[in-house]
């Protein structure tokens, strides 16, 4: 499950329980309550950090969830339920009227990887944890907008083909040089620490949240439009 906590300005998400943190219709459900609630209760110079107990951030979707279906077929189609479900919660990252912030201290697999690239920084545990795409490696092809986020996110081609052809389980020092984390740190508290203080340094800006959140849209067409999400124009309210 999530908590989330409110320090000054400052949301704190917290993944809990499962070590594993595997997303469930009711983990994904209970997200998507959570980022309502916190887009209901943000200010000027609100940011959010997302971060998980233990040793996992988000090990992708609960396959277990899924095999209890008690066939292929059930199996499938709770599968592709959830990956259905899983789209508005990176539509409500993507148009969140704040700035975010995925603290990984430790894997970030799949699923979950997408989760943590939904953010718009990511700072990264470099002495335990790896970002890994393990879809090819468990036979099944990735849906349309985890790739339009592979691409609208990383880069570099070459690390885009380790990431989803090589399964490469890439590890923070080297998600920094790719560029797709932001800055990588020895500890999970070292970690988190590094995300405050950009979540300082980002509040103390006090955007208009309205926005911030079409900037962020219009730098990701192909993956909002997969979302659903439309521009929005934005005027200051005094001209």
């Amino acid at each position: 499950m999530c908590t989330l906590e409110k320090t000054g300005n400052i949301f704190y998400l917290t993944l809990t329980g499962d070590d594993e943190h595997r997303l469930n219709p009711t983990l994904i459900e209970t997200l998507r309550s959570t980022l309502a609630q916190v887009k209901s209760q943000s200010v000027k110079g609100s940011v959010l950090i997302t971060k998980a107990d233990g040793r996992f951030f988000s090990n992708g979707f609960d396959l277990k969830y899924a095999q209890a279906g008690g066939s292929e077929k059930a199996a499938a189609d709770r599968l592709m339920n959830m990956v259905d479900l899983l789209k508005p919660v990176v539509a409500d990252f993507m148009s969140l009227p704040i700035p975010t912030i995925a603290a990984v201290t430790g894997h970030a697999a799949a699923a979950g990887l997408l989760l943590a690239m939904s953010h718009d920084y990511i700072t990264m545990r470099s002495d335990k944890g790896v970002l890994y795409m393990s879809e090819l490696d468990i036979g099944m092809t990735l849906p349309d907008y985890f790739m339009a986020m592979i691409r609208s996110k990383i880069g570099s081609a070459g690390a885009r083909r380790d990431l989803v052809l090589k399964t490469a389980k890439i590890r923070g020092e080297e998600a920094v040089r790719l560029g797709m984390v932001d800055s990588a740190h020895g500890t999970a508290e070292e970690t988190v620490d590094a995300a405050v203080r950009l979540a300082e340094e980002l509040g103390k800006k006090r955007w208009d949240g309205k926005a911030y959140a079409e900037m962020r849209k219009s730098l990701f067409p192909e993956l909002c439009g997969l979302l659903g999400l439309k521009d929005v124009a934005v005027l200051p309210s005094h001209l």
